[in-house]
């Protein structure tokens, strides 16, 4: 994680904002989650200022927030009605949070990990969704949904049709309406949104102004009934009634077997709640920073043993405050903090202007906030990834709307589970037909880990393997192989494969596999193979090799163990005679393995004695059954020898190499010396089109000075034993071009 100084000047300014706009947003939330769970409205406070405070100071995240969480407003109001009271409630919170700092030392944070990105950002539009449906109501002026409860939902269109049958309040909705078209406008202006100024505080502002106006003008456009339609803090009379307001856990239950089943129940749900949130918020961030999930769970098991110790409800990272801090222009987790301070400062010794926010004005910002979590470009990319992860991002965000955050969460994972043992079972390993000189090789590369789960996969692979087929298991990239799978390879092996004429080849496991490697195909040209070649069929080979080597799909070959194989003398296919250009190795140029060529270089592909003797025992003693005389594209040799052949100069003084001459001469023949005059004043396509052809001819002068000088090469292509080949090598595509009309022997 990135280290980043929160008192740096340069960012105090962005998040002093952003702590005030999130804590704007966080005091009306932890009110109604309090009132939605059954507890005292003051505990909601509490827990926003311990969350604000406390966890943000322990934890390494810089731009998560914690406090009340909409997602445990159920189990909280279950367990205290389990519990008979609120005091016992609290000894639950506090187990639970000894219980996550317990997790935390043990690193249990680490499972966040796991958790599929659809799920995750199918929570992110879920809660968007639910942002959008929840402040409906209060962008309408009409309030009849408990804040917090994730699953009462009010409809929407009934929401919409009070406009005109005026349950509605259109002060409210003015305020709402104004504030939303502020907002948007804001986003899309750049300089507005350049600016230190965040967008939700000018909203706010904005909307306590319109309010008062509306109070001072009267009538059905005022703002009067404050409980409904503005924000509504507890006002403490001094500081004793403020402590007051806090409650300590009764410890006369701490033997009370019930306690601690909603401690762990609390620490579970909030932790896991936490994780995905924590996950989700570090994708929003953009600075991209991550968090670490075991320090964020220790956080937050301290921050529910000091929220359980002083009246607090239990606290999460919340995506709703973390989304709207990182919206706000947040930088660090100073945000976080002075929310903290601002929410204790408030409730403290301000309460009575914070009373004077219109509720219409704060649901404008979560309902901007929510489109942006639940926009339509993220359904868009979800949709173009495919159904793998179309359809668990939908079937989440569905099921927390239609449920809870905990459930869908769960539902979420579950459908993720079944595309995950859906993808094992059926495409957990990887397989293509490989076409190696002794013939096609059914090659299956085993994963990284090879579970029980994947057995129905290979099983089905092997057994639909053709008659005759050769079977090659590469295990050279895997780490774990299940013992259930070694027993299935092994009874394959040994018992299937030969009642179905498979020869099965294995490659790279290890001793604790108790299975040897073998291959049982010829992965390099042997005598007998040699034997059963001709010219045709050689050159059919070098042009498959070419294929591959251009596609990027070359043979995966063994080639230490063609080294140390059985051949004990070369039997070669064919001699590749080339230039030196290191551009053009003919091994890989045609992906070929050791043994399968004589490699014959020399520069410029020039016809001499010692060349000649090395065809000819490539061709007589060796057994190769074609010659290919190999030159290539954007020649600097060639390039050389154009310059030679137009320059008086001599080959030392042009190049500084005494001995190129007798070399440049022999290239010189295959010169246009017509256009060579006119060379220097062409362009430089021109020029670069004038050495390739220079290239291509000298190729075809080798061909047919090869076959002229050595009467012994000349028998054999008359006694169709070899055939010669020209060829250019693309140097910009690795593509060969076979000369066939200029080819001797075919």
């Amino acid at each position: 994680m990135n280290r980043v100084n929160i008192l740096s000047p340069k960012t105090i300014p962005r998040d002093l904002m952003s702590g005030l706009i999130v804590f704007l947003v966080a005091l009306p939330l932890c009110l109604g989650i309090a009132l939605a769970s059954g507890a005292p409205l003051f505990s909601g406070i509490v827990a926003g200022i311990i969350g604000g405070i406390v966890v943000a100071i322990i934890s390494g995240s810089h731009t998560s927030v914690s406090g009340p969480a909409a997602g445990l407003t159920a189990i909280v109001a279950a367990q205290i009605a389990t519990l008979g009271s609120f005091e016992t409630f609290l000894l639950a919170v506090v187990i639970g949070g000894i219980a996550q700092v317990i997790l935390g030392i043990a690193r249990a944070g680490a499972l966040s990990a796991f958790f599929p990105s659809s799920v995750i950002k199918g929570l992110l539009a879920a809660i968007g969704i639910i942002l959008i449906i929840k402040q409906i109501p209060y962008l309408l002026g009409y309030d009849s949904v408990p804040t917090g409860n994730t699953h009462e939902h009010p409809n929407i269109l009934s929401q919409i049709t009070k406009l005109f049958t005026g349950e509605v309040h259109y002060g409210a909705f003015a305020i709402g309406a104004m504030s939303m078209a502020l907002l948007i406008i804001w986003d899309k202006w750049k300089v507005l949104k350049n600016s230190l100024i965040p967008a939700p505080l000018v909203a706010v502002v904005f909307g306590v102004i319109v309010s008062l106006f509306f109070r001072a003008v009267g009538g059905q456009w005022a703002l009067v009934d404050k409980e409904r339609l503005m924000v509504n803090v507890p006002v403490a009379e001094s500081l004793t009634s403020f402590i007051g307001f806090l409650t300590l856990p009764d410890f006369s239950q701490i033997a009370n077997p019930a306690v601690y089943i909603a401690g762990i129940t609390i620490a579970i749900v909030a932790s896991l709640e936490t994780l995905l949130n924590l996950d989700a918020i570090d994708k929003l961030d953009k600075q991209q920073r991550l968090s670490p999930p075991s320090r964020e769970l220790l956080a937050q098991g301290v921050g529910n043993i000091a929220c359980g110790m002083m009246g607090g409800l239990p606290v999460t990272s919340v995506i709703i405050r973390g989304s709207v801090n990182i919206n706000s222009g947040s930088q660090t987790k100073l945000s976080a903090i002075t929310h903290g301070f601002l929410l204790l400062i408030c409730v403290m010794l301000v309460p009575t202007y914070l009373n004077m926010i219109p509720l219409a004005c704060l649901a404008a910002i979560l309902l901007v906030t929510g489109f942006k979590l639940a926009s339509p470009k993220l359904f868009r990319q979800m949709w173009s990834e495919g159904f793998y992860q179309f359809l668990p991002f939908i079937i989440t965000l569905v099921a927390i709307v239609a449920t809870d955050l905990l459930i869908g969460i769960l539902i979420g994972m579950g459908v993720s589970l079944l595309f995950i043992l859906k993808s094992n079972l059926t495409i957990p390993i990887h397989q293509i037909v490989e076409k190696h000189v002794g013939g096609e090789v059914l090659h299956i590369e085993l994963a990284n880990q090879v579970s029980f789960l994947n057995k129905a996969a290979l099983e089905k692979a092997l057994r639909s393997a053709p008659r005759g087929t050769h079977l090659l298991l590469d295990a050279r990239r895997t780490d774990y192989i299940d013992p259930d799978i070694l027993s299935f390879i092994r009874e394959f092996k040994e018992v299937t494969a030969p009642v179905y004429d498979v020869q099965v080849s294995l490659r790279g496991f290890h001793d604790k596999h108790q299975l040897e490697d073998e291959i049982q195909f010829v992965d390099f040209t042997t005598r007998e193979l040699q034997s059963q070649l001709n010219p045709r069929r050689v050159l059919q080979i070098l042009k498959e090799g070419n294929q591959r080597f251009c596609s990027g799909h070359r043979l995966d070959r063994d080639l230490c163990g063609t080294l140390s194989g059985e051949s004990s003398a070369e039997h070669p296919m064919a001699v590749v005679f080339s230039g030196i250009d290191p551009r053009t190795p003919a091994e890989l140029i045609f992906d070929l393995g050791l043994g399968d060529i004589f490699s014959v270089r020399v520069a410029g592909n020039v016809v001499g004695p010692k060349i000649l003797g090395s065809l000819e025992y490539g061709c007589i003693v060796g057994g190769a059954k074609l010659i290919v005389v190999l030159g290539h594209t954007n020649s600097g040799l060639m390039k050389c020898a154009v310059e030679f052949a137009c320059s008086k100069q001599n080959a030392e003084q042009l190049t500084g190499c005494p001995h190129l001459e007798s070399i440049l001469h022999e290239i010189q023949q295959s010169i246009e010396m017509s256009q060579c005059q006119h060379l220097e004043n062409g362009s430089p396509e021109n020029q670069l089109e004038f050495i390739d052809a220079t290239a291509r001819r000298n190729v075809i002068h080798t061909v047919q000075q090869v076959v002229q000088q050595s009467p012994a090469l000349q028998r054999l292509i008359d006694t169709k034993q070899i055939a010669i080949i020209g060829a250019i090598l693309d140097i910009k595509t690795g593509k060969v071009d076979f000369l066939a009309e200029e080819a001797i022997g075919f």
